[in-house]
């Protein structure tokens, strides 16, 4: 009795017309209409219609691919709850995170799991590189998705970095400071970099100028790093983590040659 009415109440969403409208083709179990249904809505688009079994252990995959994707979907919800009990403001920053550890019902479990999930994500995400590299994944016809993948690398590096700011401690400071004055040599960019005073680098128009908002870290840094790291890199990421699963979806798995 209660499949049947689990079979009843799926049939009377499948044919919604809701249903339709977000998967324009009905369901059945030739491999074509498989196929359709796949192309023809977004959701299922990023999954392969076929799969080889090669492409399946986990001895071959190691899954950090996946691994990194849900980690990033983790820190982006706990990144929402903290967003509610965090003002990025020098007043209060560093406060705000004290108070998250002492008066915020678990939000030390919430900082903290924020933290280490994000050390685990730099270090998955690595590991998925390597692993991508030792089985020749970057080859033809995927030299794209792995370029997308570096890019990919690097903006994980840059969510990492510009977190660091935001506990407005001494650690996140002269990791602020430390960074951006390496930034000052930056090739064309940079005041003290390559050809930077050519074209006309001071240390009041640079990269370094630009990344901080001024001169010396403060208010306006502690602004930008906050920006950068929840809203533009976070958005940024999105849109390339939907292109490299779909370019994942039409270059073939790993396994698949």
């Amino acid at each position: 009795m209660n499949r049947k009415i689990i079979e009843d109440i799926t049939k009377i969403i499948t044919n919604s017309q809701i249903w339709c409208s977000i998967f324009r083709r009905k369901h059945d179990d030739t491999w074509r209409s498989n196929v359709l249904a796949t192309v023809g809505n977004f959701f299922m688009h990023m999954h392969p219609i076929t799969i080889t079994r090669r492409a399946l252990p986990l001895k071959y995959t190691w899954c950090m691919g996946g691994v990194t994707f849900f980690l990033f979907l983790f820190l982006t919800v706990g990144g929402v709850l903290l967003m509610f009990y965090y003002r990025p403001t020098p007043h209060d920053a560093f406060w705000d995170v004290k108070d998250l550890h002492y008066s915020v019902p678990f939000g030390k479990i919430l900082r903290n799991t924020h933290r280490w999930g994000a050390h685990l994500m730099v270090i998955t995400v690595m590991i998925h590189m390597f692993r991508v590299f030792m089985t020749g994944s970057y080859k033809s016809p995927r030299e794209f998705n792995w370029s997308l993948g570096v890019v990919l690398l690097t903006f994980t590096f840059l969510l990492s970095f510009t977190g660091y700011l935001l506990t407005w401690d001494q650690l996140g400071m002269w990791a602020i400071t430390v960074g951006t004055n390496m930034a000052r040599a930056t090739p064309l960019l940079g005041h003290d970099g390559p050809f930077g005073e050519q074209l006309g680098m001071t240390p009041f128009n640079d990269v370094r100028f630009a990344l901080l908002g001024g001169s010396v870290v403060g208010a306006n840094a502690l602004l930008r790093a906050y920006i950068w790291h929840c809203i533009a890199i976070p958005l940024v990421v999105t849109f390339l983590i939907g292109v490299h699963f779909w370019r994942v979806r039409k270059d073939g798995f790993s396994g698949r040659l």
